[in-house]
């Protein structure tokens, strides 16, 4: 089968389609003929070794896929050779075929895509768990997500809103604000790119804090990090919860005696471990999503697509920070 491999540390370029041993299925195990695999912020990382967990290598990167159950290891019940299903491996992904753990799967539904399936849970996975289970998003607060246009923030635009949240989308261009806007937010605005100086980050605190309305958002949605942490911090209203989501823009520091003056909580998310930790409750906010779907709540957005022998542009364009919504990369077997 072919397989998209990091066999040395580097970029997207680094990346080679080669043909690889099929996998067979261990006790406990099912095999998935891949059909589609989203693409992730943090399969920019791991192919840098710059992600929390690095695997040893020849490795694939794809840490969420969809597909058809294939064959069935020894010991599985509930899941059917032919069954439509979602996997998170972590990595892995961008293969043919996937074994992975029975347990783990996802059944789709029978009216969603296998493009859909592929861009749904980690991006909706993450930002449900960071606004229900980290910050207790309620409805009528004010959410201000940074990063609007990107896949996790894209998520958390739509899931403030099916929380009946005021969702104000902040992202670096009007397209990206446009797009966020189309996603359900009440308002938007555009922040400068690049590094900002104290001045242009006390200016850009004060439009956070009109933007969001009254005394500023109750709940921060920060997958951006850098420059942009200290302004929305400073922007909150009193009692707010800052989610540290993720660090594009590089790693954030700000003084702690904003946390202080505000009250101000600040909560990291770190998803995948909350759900290995958690499994019931990672079940119970599955089942969440798929009721949001089904009743047209959210909808993922895979702005692009590419074959799997192109992968390592996949995941170029989403380093690149230009992609809106979702990329995925297809299977043809």
């Amino acid at each position: 089968m072919r397989a998209v491999l990091s066999k040395t540390v580097g970029g997207p370029d680094s990346l080679v389609v080669e043909e690889v041993l099929d996998p067979t299925p261990k006790a406990g195990e099912v095999i998935i003929e891949v059909k589609a695999v989203g693409v992730n912020f943090p399969d920019t990382l791991i192919i840098e070794d710059r992600y929390q967990f690095k695997p040893q290598r020849p490795f694939s990167p794809g840490g969420e896929v969809a597909g058809v159950v294939e064959a069935v290891g020894e010991g599985v019940k509930g899941v059917f050779k032919g069954d439509r299903v979602i996997a998170m491996p972590g990595w892995g992904g961008m293969v043919e075929r996937l074994a992975v753990r029975a347990e783990t799967l996802i059944k789709m539904p029978d009216a969603m895509s296998f493009e859909e399936a592929a861009a749904l849970i980690m991006t909706y996975g993450t930002s449900y768990y960071a606004l229900k289970d980290r910050a207790q998003l309620k409805a009528g607060e004010r959410l201000l997500v940074l990063g609007a246009a990107g896949g996790v923030g894209a998520a958390a635009v739509e899931l403030g809103k099916a929380m009946g949240a005021l969702v104000t989308a902040a992202a670096s261009t009007n397209d990206k604000v446009q797009f966020a806007l189309e996603l359900g937010a009440d308002n938007g605005l555009i922040y400068p790119s690049g590094p900002m100086d104290k001045a242009a980050q006390k200016e850009l605190s004060g439009e956070f804090k009109l933007a969001s309305g009254r005394d500023g958002p109750d709940v921060v949605y920060d997958g951006v990090g850098g420059d942009y942490a200290e302004p929305a911090l400073r922007s909150m209203d009193w009692n707010g919860r800052y989610l540290v989501v993720g660090f594009p823009a590089g790693i954030p520091s700000f003084p702690l005696n904003l946390t202080l003056l505000k009250s101000v909580s600040v909560v990291g998310v770190f998803w995948g471990a909350a759900a290995a930790r958690d499994p019931e409750g990672h079940r119970a906010n599955v089942a969440d999503l798929m009721k949001f779907w089904a009743e047209g709540r959210i909808k993922p957005r895979v702005s692009r697509t590419f074959p799997l022998e192109r992968a390592h542009e996949a995941i170029q364009a989403l380093s690149d920070r230009t992609v809106m919504g979702k990329v995925v990369v297809t299977v043809e077997s």
